[in-house]
């Protein structure tokens, strides 16, 4: 962590508070259902970041993704996922289970180790299968007080964890990628916008101008701590990035039990403090990991 810049901790701070803060964002944009916030989404990030990678210069990289088949496949399920995350996460947060949904982002490391032990057949290290263990065993307990499967925060988690991966598989740029998962789905969100109105069931322009400019802003406040974010991780190392991920869904937890004024039973705190006791063992085992590569990693420069 000493080769991190002031800015660029000041930057990935800047990302994960914006993630943090945006269960206050998504319920303003009542009377519209979550679908059709969804597909709003969809529309206007797709808009916003085309004008970014216009005024980036970027359209060469762009147009070279859409000749890439084997890129435009690895982007179509990330499209697919990101769509399956951004929806779980837009019911929780206006539908009451702000909380359950940071749970998402708690337990999200875990399920990426376990994404590479079984797709990428990797070996865990004992310190991260006891965090593994621990984590399922906090699902466990979960699911008996809430009476079902926590299975927001499983979708949130799976399908970010599955994003993420089909992310690296792809090593694109943020808006370059962002920009083409988006107008992948593009065709399907219009679509579905196009069915509520003639169903007379959209609220975009049917709700005052508040709304709409709210609905568009979708695209802005998705693109926005993405920036922050792109440029904040060129200038910190694996381990700072890997810290600050949890402000995000540390945010969303007391924005749910704060401000929303969600219940917490006995039972839920003990999930939660096991998911966390799970994370820092995962978060510690990686320091310590990470600084045993440190001189291997070194040596080439």
């Amino acid at each position: 962590m000493k080769n991190d810049s002031r800015g660029g901790v000041v930057l990935g701070v800047g990302a994960y508070l914006c993630w943090g803060f945006f269960p206050l964002y998504w319920p303003l944009l009542d009377p519209a259902g979550s679908l059709e916030i969804l597909a709003h989404r969809f529309v206007w990030s797709m808009v916003f970041v085309m004008i970014l990678i216009g005024v980036l210069g970027r359209w060469s990289r762009f147009r070279a993704i859409a000749r890439d088949r084997r890129l435009m496949v690895i982007l179509t399920f990330a499209s697919i996922t990101i769509a399956l995350n951004w929806g779980g996460f837009i019911y929780g947060v206006t539908n009451g289970h702000v909380i359950e949904t940071s749970l998402g982002y708690f337990i999200n490391p875990l399920v990426t180790v376990l994404l590479g032990v079984f797709v990428l057949k990797e070996t865990l290290r004992p310190a991260q299968w006891a965090a593994v263990g621990i984590g399922i065993i906090a699902v466990v307990v979960l699911t008996v007080d809430y009476g079902r499967l926590p299975w927001v925060a499983l979708l949130v988690a799976f399908s970010f964890a599955s994003y993420g991966f089909l992310k690296k598989k792809a090593n694109l740029g943020a808006f370059e990628g962002l920009g083409m998962e988006t107008l992948i789905l593009f065709p399907v969100a219009l679509a579905f916008l196009a069915v509520l109105q003639l169903r007379s069931e959209l609220t975009f322009g049917h709700a005052g101008p508040g709304n709409v400019a709210l609905l568009i802003g979708t695209g802005v406040v998705t693109a926005i701590p993405l920036l922050l974010f792109g440029a904040a991780a060129t200038r910190l190392s694996l381990t700072t990035i890997g810290l600050l991920q949890y402000l995000g869904p540390i945010i969303q937890f007391i924005v749910g039990l704060t401000i929303f004024g969600e219940a917490m039973s006995t039972a839920r705190w003990v999930g939660f403090v096991l998911v966390w006791s799970a994370l820092v063992i995962f978060t510690i085992d990686a320091i310590r990991g990470r600084r045993r590569l440190l001189p291997t990693e070194a040596a080439p420069v």
